[in-house]
């Protein structure tokens, strides 16, 4: 039996139950695919591993608990500044609760008495809040977290009461990297509307490297093979966005779910523009891609020869290479436009070690291990734990000394890295 010492989050969108009866299954889903693609992003940059989803509830676990309630507070800011762009109805508001303890490792779940807790605080929490347990208060960074005592609680199932901490609203100022010295109350009145409610700075930590959400995900429409039609309608819609600012949005969204083509591409354009208008998000319309999300290589690699060489253009080589599965040289690529400063090549080659083809995954791995960079440990320690039905193995030696082994590939990456740190 395998055990860990891990942070367990797990987070809720407040009143979903009464919500979904309310609402159709087609806006029930669209409103799980933009939660989903808000929150996931930002348990990665964190160094999170998603364990499960129950509905509208992830179970992510951390190896650190100062990056789990950072993770915490920076979605919690996410959020905020998603929910003023849209009308009250699309808005998202979710509860974090964390707790810390020796869980069980079985079959990709974990399981224990710290995971329970934090379920149960989860219950304690209000939207918007970060709650989190005194294992986690006792064992985080202190300088970098603030903290407010909510006091003991009996928790259902629980012999003991447990001690709740929460992050106090407006704990940052603004712009600074550091909390604020004052109360929590006389912090948060330095607030206002227009400001994050955590003052964005777990939040500032990580945006470079946040993937843009696709807009057919927040609209809920299908844009495949429209790249051209959506940058013309994000340009043709631009005009009326900065004159009318982001009131317009609630239109926006209902006439995406027109039945007429014409109106979903309209406004999906104009919503396109509006993303790009907020500083939100930014919207691609980049030759290469488009090609490569036709399945287009040759288009692909005409508009890639275009480019300066760089970081871009060796991150869209290995986008290139990944298409057509020639997994060491898109490892390679990205590689070499993480060593140019390329923060998304570097989160690609995150991803790729939750590939299913077992050589996606191993040249991943011996491109973070080249990279040796503290930030991929958690991904490369979850990837040498975990159970993959290509391994090789299984008695043959042939395959053990030939094969693909990629948690193999995880342990010599995680050594490298490590190694890196040595004085």
């Amino acid at each position: 039996m395998k055990t860990a010492n891990l942070a367990i989050v797990f987070t809720d969108i407040k009143g979903f139950t009464a919500r979904t009866s309310q609402q159709t299954y087609e806006e029930n889903r669209r409103m799980l695919r933009v939660h989903d693609a808000l929150l996931m992003p930002v348990f990665k940059a964190f160094g999170g591993r998603k364990i499960k989803t129950i509905g509208d509830a992830f179970l992510v676990v951390f190896e650190s608990p100062t990056q789990a309630v950072l993770c915490g507070v920076a979605i919690q800011d996410r959020l905020w500044d998603y929910n003023r762009r849209v009308p009250e109805a699309d808005q998202i508001h979710v509860r974090v609760a964390i707790n810390m303890g020796e869980v069980r490792l079985e079959g990709g779940d974990v399981f224990g008495e710290p995971v329970n807790i934090a379920a149960r605080v989860e219950g304690l929490a209000d939207a918007g809040e970060v709650l989190f347990t005194e294992a986690v208060h006792l064992a985080m960074n202190k300088a970098e977290v603030p903290s407010e005592d909510r006091g003991r609680h009996e928790l259902k199932g629980i012999p003991e009461k447990v001690q709740v901490y929460r992050v106090p609203r407006g704990a940052w100022r603004i712009g600074s990297p550091e909390p604020a010295p004052e109360s929590a109350a006389a912090a948060a009145a330095q607030l206002n509307e227009a400001a994050p409610p955590y003052g964005g700075h777990a939040l500032s930590r990580i945006s470079s490297n946040l993937p843009a959400p696709d807009p057919a995900v927040l609209l809920g429409v299908d844009l495949r093979g429209k790249g051209t039609a959506l940058a013309q309608g994000a340009a043709s819609g631009a005009l009326t966005l900065t004159t009318r600012g982001q009131a317009a949005l609630g239109s926006l969204l209902w006439r995406a779910r027109a039945s007429s083509t014409k109106a979903r591409m309209a406004a999906a354009g104009a919503l396109g523009a509006l993303i790009v208008a907020g500083g939100l998000w930014s919207l691609s319309a980049d030759p290469v891609e488009d090609a490569l999300d036709e399945g287009d290589i040759k288009g692909a690699e005409v508009e890639v020869r275009k480019l300066e060489p760089g970081p871009w253009r060796s991150y869209l080589e290995g986008r290139i290479e990944e298409q057509r599965k020639d997994w060491d040289d898109a490892a390679r690529r990205y590689e070499v436009a993480a060593r140019q400063g390329s923060s998304k090549a570097f989160r690609r080659l995150l991803n790729l070690t939750e590939s299913d083809h077992c050589w996606a995954r191993a040249n991943a791995a011996y491109a973070l291990g080249r990279l040796k960079r503290p930030a991929a440990l958690s991904t490369l320690k979850s990837m040498q734990a975990a159970s993959f039905e290509d391994e090789a193995g299984g008695g043959n030696v042939f395959k053990e000394i030939f094969g693909c082994n990629s948690r193999r590939a995880a342990a010599d990456a995680i050594r490298a890295v490590e190694g890196s740190k040595d004085p």
